[in-house]
């Protein structure tokens, strides 16, 4: 049992045994992350994590960072905090997807005006949910108590994740060619890209906005579909990397087609995606028409129910697309390269 406190800390608004309580409860679901060589060390310092590299020329390791972004308002009005941490892991494992790396660990950042334990677990055991997603452990986080800094009901999270590649397997967006083929692989819903956009047009500053349902959704509450966590693509797009079946991946976020596609492209080469093959999402279509939003801004801030693209060789196309559904992705072919200099065309 430990022996630290101190009263004027906690007269400040700081309580250190607060702290010691969320790392009693979160510690089960850390396990849970956890491979028989991982370890979690709560008394130390610094997360511990074996690698395998005796089968790489030249390992390399990728790192990526990301936020969830003003998402987290909706769950601070619904007083719903198990699924944000899915989408804070979702969106740095996916990156790190996107130059040919596998994700190998993650951490996490905390920042809350109070710390209140069994809130921090919810938190905590979405971002589990996520590494085991991800097929990885969680090595390491902190929580911050700032209270004057945060509301006291509200919190800020980030992730960051660690990933391994071999400097020969590393995607070249350069091998791209002409005729090569865009795959698109179908999002979970608006992810956490746009959040800022979708809180204004639906005016969204109370709970009783989030319960109300609409047919478009299936009769779903609108809160509970706007919270559905961004989908993790590791497992599935970790086989096609293994059998080298892509050319270039794309994760579709903040800035939509229009700014993530051409990140994928080499230079002088477009896409073209015809608008009728994009298989939209039910919410998509209720956002634009709500906030009478044309198609470019709807193209150029949201996924529209494409969650990452992959560019593969004609050849390939089958294979790929029988893969992904194994993995029980659904994905279609949504578009072609061309030598142009409009980087996305939606015809």
């Amino acid at each position: 049992m430990r022996d630290s406190q101190s009263e004027s800390y906690k007269n400040a608004g700081v309580d250190i045994e607060a702290g010691y309580e969320v790392v009693a409860r979160i510690h089960k679901h850390i396990k849970n992350t956890m491979g028989e060589q991982g370890r979690f060390d709560h008394l130390g310092f610094g997360g511990l994590l074996p690698l395998n590299v005796a089968d790489m020329t030249q390992p390399l390791l990728v790192s990526a960072t990301d936020g969830v972004g003003t998402k987290l308002k909706l769950a601070f009005l619904l007083d719903r905090h198990d699924t944000v941490g899915i989408d804070c892991v979702a969106m740095c494992v996916n990156d790190v997807l996107c130059v040919g790396g596998v994700p190998i660990n993650f951490l996490d950042y905390i920042a809350c005006g109070k710390n209140n334990p069994a809130k921090i677990e919810q938190i905590v055991k979405g971002i589990t949910d996520g590494c085991v997603q991800a097929g990885i452990p969680l090595v390491g986080g902190e929580t911050a108590e700032m209270p004057g800094f945060y509301p006291k009901d509200e919190y800020d999270l980030a992730g960051f994740c660690n990933g391994i590649v071999d400097q020969a397997a590393l995607l070249n967006k350069n091998t791209v060619r002409e005729d090569d083929v865009v795959i698109g692989i179908a999002s979970s819903g608006v992810h956490s890209n746009g959040f800022s956009l979708v809180r204004k047009i639906f005016n969204i500053n109370d709970v009783a906005v989030l319960e109300e349902t609409y047919d478009e959704l299936d009769g779903q509450r609108l809160g509970d579909v706007l919270l559905t966590p961004t989908k993790i693509y590791v497992k599935s797009v970790a086989e096609l990397l293994n059998k080298k079946l892509v050319k270039s991946l794309a994760h579709i976020t903040g800035g939509g087609f229009y700014e993530n596609i051409p990140r994928s492209l080499p230079a002088e080469h477009g896409v073209v995606i015809k608008r009728d093959d994009v298989d939209v999402l039910p919410i998509f279509s209720l956002i634009q028409q709500t906030g009478q939003i044309s198609n470019r801004d709807m193209f150029n801030t949201f996924n529209m129910g494409v969650g990452m693209t992959c560019i593969v060789d004609p050849a390939n196309v089958d294979q790929v697309l029988s893969i992904l559904a194994e993995h029980g992705e659904h994905a279609y072919v949504l578009g072609r390269v061309t030598r142009s200099h409009t980087l996305v065309e939606l015809v």
